[in-house]
């Protein structure tokens, strides 16, 4: 038998255990789940014979080491900081490695040891950064090898409720990491190139200058621009490219609405509340508005972000149940975007009976024999259920797919890597496709920059 490890069996490993408990007698696997929790990690072995849950404190050296060296190849679904001591370990023990995260300074770091002992350390092999990387490739590699050159890549994706359960005005739940959603876009200026020219969008302006974007079967859409789009300039060979733009997509609609939580300064992580505990909701708000004997909360708020009553902007608000003065917030030393994603759980919270979804969409505009083409790629993955959520597949069922790659010796390529080889991203994009995470390629006429693509500006 062949031994996988498993570290951590949260929300985005269900998947991926399944795929590979369902191969693991035709490919001679056995699948060892680790986690901190050992019933959940029971939870997710479905009693099958070929899994084994074992209780897994990541930072003991000793349970971690011994784990590691029993098994042919680790998966670790770790947060990416504590990716680095598993991969440590990994080197000492020539173990393979895969992993959904962003490639640390520290993971990198490790390239020569990787090489050295002839092993492959496969990141970034989720959904995004994964999927995302891998469609990708695929056609710029394609448009290269019949001679065009890429003047233009445009990429977005977000995770979003599906429409038979989308019931709320904002169009949006939580589908994964509700922090990073009230996070999104902080910590430096959004950052790419149009037509040639470095652009930069102040956090304070990102939710006002988005682009919209039309999926056939699904309707509109608006993606607005990721904090650095040139990250992978380089890594996908664009060096040259003159518009390279990646973003986040949302319904339309939300980035003019969650706009007005940036503007009044209720995203802010940098300080804490006094007294968050104690605090409603109406009080919240409150503190971020003008001082007023005479007026409510609601007229404040209102003449502060400049929209009426009829405005379905208020709505939204409205919906969210801000100005109610019983709820408490319930939270110690709590910033202001801690209480806003404790108040956006109460609406967000994916119900039971709730599907997600995940929508990918590529724009790339090319050269060839002096005409010039574009092509749209779009994807849009639907979940079955709350355990086989679409994130879940998406983030999963690549991991799991490399992961039988590498111990089948058909990627052989060693060191620290992301999957934007052929010998990587061929075959997992063929297989994702009957899990139903299909591209559809367009042909388009190519229309470059387009101001009227825009809002807000």
């Amino acid at each position: 038998m062949r031994n996988i490890l498993i570290i951590g069996a949260g929300r985005s490993a269900s998947s991926l255990i399944q795929y590979l408990l369902n191969k693991s007698d035709e490919q001679n696997l056995h699948v060892t789940i680790a986690d901190l929790s050992k019933e959940l990690a029971e939870q997710k072995t479905i009693n099958h014979p070929n899994a084994t849950p074992i209780c897994l404190d990541i930072f003991n050296e000793t349970q971690r080491k011994e784990a590691i060296q029993k098994s042919d190849i680790v998966i670790s679904m770790l947060p990416a900081h504590l990716h680095i001591e598993v991969a440590r370990d990994c080197i000492v023990f020539k173990k393979h490695m895969v992993t959904a995260s962003y490639v640390s300074d520290q993971m990198q770091a490790l390239n020569d040891q990787v090489k050295a002992n002839n092993l492959v350390f496969m990141n970034e092999i989720g959904l995004d950064p994964g999927i995302d990387h891998m469609s990708a490739m695929k056609i710029i590699d394609e448009i290269k090898d019949k001679g065009g050159k890429l003047i233009l890549f445009e990429s977005f994706c977000g995770g979003l409720v599906a429409p038979e359960s989308d019931s709320n005005l904002w169009n949006y739940k939580f589908t994964w990491a509700p922090r990073n959603v009230v996070l999104a876009g902080q910590g430096g200026a959004a950052k790419f190139i149009q037509e040639g020219k470095y652009k930069y969008i102040p956090y304070h302006k990102l939710f006002r200058r988005t682009e919209f974007l039309e999926v056939e079967g699904y309707g509109k859409f608006e993606g607005y621009a990721n904090r650095d789009s040139l990250k992978y300039r380089s890594v996908y060979g664009l060096d040259d490219v003159l518009t390279l733009y990646r973003g986040t997509i949302r319904r339309v609609g939300y980035s003019k609405a969650w706009n007005m939580f940036v503007q009044l300064g209720m995203t802010d992580d940098t300080y804490i509340i006094d007294d968050s505990e104690t605090i409603s909701y109406r009080d919240f708000i409150n503190l971020f508005l003008p001082y007023s004997p005479t007026d409510s909360v609601e007229i404040k708020t209102r003449f502060a972000l400049g929209i009426e009553q009829d405005d379905i902007m208020w709505d939204k608000l409205l919906e969210l149940d801000l100005f109610n003065a019983t709820k408490k917030v319930g939270l110690k030393n709590a910033t202001p975007a801690q209480i806003l994603e404790k108040i956006l759980n109460d609406s967000w919270t994916l119900q039971p009976h709730d599907k997600d979804m995940i929508v990918m969409y590529h724009k790339f505009g090319y050269e060839l024999e002096g005409k010039q083409f574009q092509i749209d790629s779009k994807m849009v993955c639907i979940g079955d259920d709350q355990t086989y959520t679409a994130m879940a597949k998406t983030v999963g069922l690549p991991v799991a797919m490399a992961t039988l790659q590498i111990l089948n010796g058909n990627i052989k390529t060693s060191g620290v890597q992301l999957p934007i080889r052929e010998e990587v991203y061929l075959p997992i994009l063929k297989e994702l496709e009957e899990f139903g995470v299909v591209f559809h390629e367009t042909a388009a006429p190519y229309i470059g920059y387009n101001p009227d693509r825009l809002s807000g500006n």
